[in-house]
C-alpha cells in the first residue's frame, strides 16, 4: 500500500468498520466490504504504470469490433448472431511491469497479446501506452460462465467502456444489472453507441438524446456518451483520445478504487444506519443493579447481618448469668450459610448459600430492567444493532442465579468481628460476675457463722448494709444495667454493620450486573462507534 497514503488510510478505516460489523450486520454486506477492501488493497499495491480498460457490451453490439478498432488490428473474432468471446482477451501496450497485473486480472497467457509485437508503435499506440485493453465476454450471454467472467472483471477494471447497440440500447439487462448499480463509478465510465453508421442521419440525435435520458435515470448524468462505428472508423479516434486522456491523467485507477471504497462504505452505512451515539444512563444502570440486588436477596442478607450482629453483641455484652439463653436462638447468618467466621471451613464444600431463590416477581423485575437497558440504547439505532444489543444484554442471564449467589457467598459481611468496646464490656461483665459470686459466698459465710458457733470479726458495713450484700447487689445491678445500656450500643453497631454490608453486597452485585449485562451492551456500543468512525474515515 505504497501509493496514495490517504487512500491507504481509507482502506484501513473501512477494514476496521467491517471487522466491527462482523456478526452484527448482514453477513452478505460485510463479506462484500471485506472483498472490496482486499481487492482495492491488492490493486493499490500493483503497478501504477498500467491502466486496465474494459470493453463491455451485449451480443451484437460490436464490442469486439470496437476492441479491434482501438487496437488497430484484428485480435478478437467478431460475430453477429451469437457470442464469440468466451474469455477475456487482453491487448497490452508496454509489457514491463504488467505481468503481476495480468495475474491479478486472471487473464491466461494465451489470451494476452502484446501490441508492440504486432506492429511498429504508431502515434495511436503511443497515446495508449500503459493501457491493458480487455475485450470481455458478452454480458447477456446464455452461458453462465460468460456473464460471471464479466462480473468478475468489471470489479477489477480501472476504466469501463460500455458499448451499446442501436437495437438494444434500452435493454434492462445492461441498465439494471450494470449501469444503474455503478452510478457511483461515473468518473471511470464511458458509454458508446456503436453502429452509428446504420442509424439514419435524421434519427441519430434523437437516439443519442434518448440514451442520455436513460443514463440520467441510471444516475450517470456526468458519464460521456459517444457515437462510433467500428466498421467505418467513425468516432473511434475520439474514443481512443478519450481513453488516452484519462490514462495520461493517471487518475483513473485511483478514481476507480475510491469509487469502489465509497460504494462499499455506502452499502455498509445503509445497513449500519447513521444515528448518533446512543447512551446508557446511570439511572438505568442503577435500576438494573437494584433489581439484581433484590433478586439476589440482598435485603434478606442485610436484615440477617443486623439481626446476627444484635444477637452476637448481646451475647458478648449481656449479663453472663442470662446471656447464655441467647445461644438457644439460631444465628440468622449461619442459617443462610453466610459469614460463618471461624466455622467457614465447615461449609467449604457447599456450592450455594441458603438465601431464598428469587420469586417470580423478582425475576420479572430483572427481565424488565434488562429489556429497559437494551431498549434505551437500541431505540435510536438500526434494527441489526438493536438485535445485537438485545442479544448481548440477555446472553448472560442463564448464569445469573449462580453468579448472584456466588457474589453473596464471597462478600465479607463483617458480622463475626467483635468491636473492641464489646470485648472490654465482656471483660467487665465477668469481673462483675466474679464480684457477685464473691459477695454471694461471703454473704453465705456470714449467714452460716451462727449455725456453727464460729466467732468471727464483725462484718463491715456500708451505709448500714453489710459489705458482702453490697458487693452481691452491686454485681447484679451493675451487670444488668451495663447489659441494658449496651443494648443501645449493640443496636447502633448492628445498624452500622448492616449499612456497610449493604454497600459491599451491592458493590458485588454491581460487578455481576456489569459483567453479565452492562459490559456486553457497552461492547456493542463500542463496536457501533468503531463502525461509524471507520465509515467516517472511509467516506472522508
Amino acid at each position: 500500500m505504497s501509493r496514495g497514503s490517504d487512500l491507504g488510510d481509507r482502506i484501513e478505516a473501512l477494514g476496521r468498520a467491517s471487522e466491527a460489523a462482523r456478526g452484527r450486520l448482514d453477513d452478505r454486506v460485510v463479506d462484500d466490504v471485506d472483498s472490496t477492501v482486499e481487492r482495492v488493497g491488492r490493486r493499490l499495491s500493483l503497478t501504477a504504470d498500467h491502466t486496465v480498460v474494459a470493453i463491455a457490451g451485449a451480443t451484437g453490439s460490436g464490442k469486439s469490433s470496437t476492441f479491434n478498432a482501438l487496437a488497430g488490428v484484428e485480435l478478437s473474432s467478431v460475430g453477429v448472431r451469437r457470442p464469440t468471446t468466451s474469455w477475456a482477451t487482453a491487448c497490452i501496450w508496454g509489457r514491463e511491469g504488467a505481468d503481476e497485473l495480468l495475474d491479478y486480472l486472471g487473464i491466461a497467457p494465451r489470451h494476452q497479446i502484446m501490441r508492440e509485437s504486432l506492429l511498429d508503435i504508431g502515434q495511436e499506440d503511443q497515446a495508449l501506452q500503459g493501457v491493458v485493453l480487455l475485450d470481455l465476454p458478452d454480458h447477456d450471454s446464455t452461458e453462465v460462465s460468460h456473464h460471471l467472467e464479466v462480473d468478475r472483471l468489471i470489479e477489477l477494471t480501472d476504466l469501463m467502456v460500455w458499448v451499446l447497440d442501436p437495437q438494444k440500447y434500452a435493454d434492462n439487462a445492461i441498465h439494471d444489472r450494470y449501469l444503474a448499480p455503478l452510478a457511483t463509478h461515473h468518473a471511470v465510465m464511458l458509454v458508446v453507441l456503436n453502429h452509428i453508421d446504420e442509424v439514419p442521419d435524421d434519427r441519430r440525435q434523437s437516439m443519442l438524446d434518448d440514451i442520455r435520458r436513460l443514463l440520467d435515470a441510471d444516475g450517470l448524468e456526468r458519464v460521456p456518451l459517444m457515437a462510433t462505428s467500428a466498421r467505418t472508423g467513425e468516432g473511434i479516434d475520439a474514443l481512443r483520445y478519450a481513453i488516452a486522456e484519462r490514462v495520461r491523467a493517471k487518475q483513473v485507477t485511483r478514481s476507480r478504487l475510491e469509487a469502489d471504497l465509497r460504494s462499499a462504505a455506502i452499502r455498509l452505512q445503509e445497513a449500519n444506519g447513521v444515528s448518533g451515539h446512543p447512551q446508557l444512563s446511570r439511572e438505568r444502570i442503577a435500576a438494573l443493579e437494584d433489581a439484581f440486588a433484590d433478586a439476589a436477596g440482598v435485603p434478606t442478607v442485610v436484615g440477617a447481618v443486623e439481626a446476627a450482629t444484635r444477637l452476637r453483641g448481646r451475647r458478648a455484652t449481656g449479663w453472663p448469668v442470662t446471656s447464655w439463653l441467647s445461644r438457644l436462638r439460631p444465628d440468622p447468618l449461619r442459617r443462610l450459610h453466610l459469614d460463618l467466621g471461624k466455622d467457614t471451613s465447615a461449609f467449604t464444600g457447599r456450592g450455594r448459600s441458603s438465601v431464598p431463590a428469587p420469586t417470580q416477581v423478582q425475576r420479572a423485575r430483572v427481565d424488565a430492567e434488562v429489556r429497559a437497558v437494551a431498549d434505551q440504547v437500541s431505540a435510536s439505532v438500526a434494527r441489526p444493532w438493536a438485535d445485537a444489543v438485545r442479544r448481548a444484554a440477555v446472553a448472560g442471564l442463564p448464569d445469573l442465579n449462580d453468579r448472584l449467589d456466588a457474589s453473596l457467598s464471597a462478600t465479607e459481611l463483617g458480622a463475626d468481628r467483635m468491636p473492641v468496646w464489646a470485648r472490654l464490656v465482656r471483660l467487665l461483665q465477668w469481673v462483675l460476675l466474679l464480684g457477685t459470686v464473691a459477695g454471694l459466698v461471703w454473704s453465705a459465710v456470714v449467714l452460716a457463722d451462727p449455725w456453727f458457733g464460729v466467732d468471727r470479726p464483725q462484718t463491715p458495713e456500708v451505709a448500714g448494709f453489710p459489705v458482702p450484700v453490697v458487693i452481691l447487689l452491686a454485681g447484679v445491678v451493675l451487670g444488668l444495667l451495663l447489659a441494658w445500656v449496651c443494648r443501645f450500643l449493640v443496636a447502633a453497631t448492628a445498624r452500622s454493620r448492616a449499612r456497610a454490608a449493604d454497600r459491599r453486597l451491592r458493590s458485588a452485585i454491581s460487578s455481576v450486573a456489569d459483567e453479565l449485562v452492562v459490559a456486553p451492551v457497552r461492547a456493542e456500543l463500542a463496536a457501533y462507534d468503531a463502525v461509524r468512525e471507520g465509515l467516517a474515515g472511509a467516506l472522508a
